[in-house]
């Protein structure tokens, strides 16, 4: 099973048409567990569930896709809003966050994971906030040892209030983490200056044996020992963008676990032509979510 840990929450979308907002099941780990659910994959999901009604759709919508939610403990706490405006397809947020079901999430609250669990997925605005970071960042370092661990970085810069602890649990994790993702404005925003090559060596050297750089449009990168690969993504007409990398690491990780490649020792033995069928399928993944208002991933007979 993969285990997808990080925040649910609800994004306020625009409906269309109007200006009154709708709400819409999301965060990122909830997004990417239940576009793995639909692909197929064994996978479940841990954070702090709210029992308000929103997070009764959070749950409903992890169940309607397979997702074991076990792990999942309800709590008497608000769910976290995303008001969510949308310019040329790209989502700009703004967030209620306090004192919500996912934040307040401690070390202390943290569950011994089942054999079962094969990989961690962390990341997303989980990470930018207390208690909640510490504890996800626990969680992500107890668990290297024994499973694969993929850190998707997904920076949100409107969150962050202190900047330097910030970046240092990212380096504290990326050194953790078997295989990590980041968006193209991800990388800009931990070096402005950096090109995409050496910064992808230099995050390589702290420990992964994966990056992954997503560029939209323009498809994704690979880079692993002292290989790369480059791949144009497909060409789609995009609704919005809401939820895309989520889809991908869905797309990902939900094709490694079929191969029988998510395993550490699988992991540094992958070639380039299993690498190429996987990111395939994940940009194929990606490429429906974003031609579909909101977070709505695709379903496995979708991509037959």
């Amino acid at each position: 099973m993969i285990l997808c840990a990080g925040e649910a929450l609800i994004d306020m979308l625009p409906r269309p048409g109007t200006d009154c907002p709708a709400p819409h099941t999301g965060g990122a780990a909830h997004n990417t567990a239940v576009a793995l659910g639909r692909l197929g994959a064994r996978v479940g999901f841990f954070a702090p569930v709210s029992t308000d009604p929103y997070g009764v759709l959070l749950i409903d919508a992890l169940a309607e896709a397979g997702v074991d939610t076990t792990l999942c403990p309800r709590v008497d706490r608000p769910t976290t809003l995303a008001h969510v405006r949308l310019g040329n397809g790209d989502p700009e947020y703004a967030f209620e966050d306090e004192n919500s079901a996912g934040r307040m999430l401690t070390a202390a609250d943290l569950p011994d994971l089942p054999d079962t669990v094969e990989a961690v997925l962390c990341g997303g605005i989980s990470l930018a906030a207390e208690p909640c970071g510490s504890a996800f960042e626990a969680l992500f370092h107890r668990e290297k040892a024994a499973r694969v661990t993929m850190l998707d970085l997904n920076i949100r810069p409107d969150l962050i209030t202190d900047e330097d602890a910030y970046r240092a649990r990212l380096a504290r994790m990326i050194a953790a983490a078997d295989i990590v993702k980041l968006s193209d404005e991800d990388l800009q925003w931990l070096d402005d200056k950096a090109e995409a090559h050496p910064q992808a060596q230099r995050l390589l050297a702290q420990g992964p044996r994966l990056i992954l750089l997503t560029r939209g449009a323009a498809g994704v990168s690979a880079y692993w020992g002292a290989s790369e690969l480059h791949l144009p993504a497909p060409v789609v007409q995009v609704a919005d963008t809401v939820g895309a990398g989520d889809t991908f690491n869905a797309g990902l990780l939900a094709a490694l676990q079929a191969a029988g490649k998510l395993n550490r020792t699988a992991l540094a033995g992958l070639g380039a032509e299993t690498l190429e069928q996987v990111l395939t399928h994940a940009m194929r993944a990606a490429a429906v979510t974003v031609s579909r208002a909101g977070a709505n991933p695709p379903w496995a007979h979708e991509l037959t």
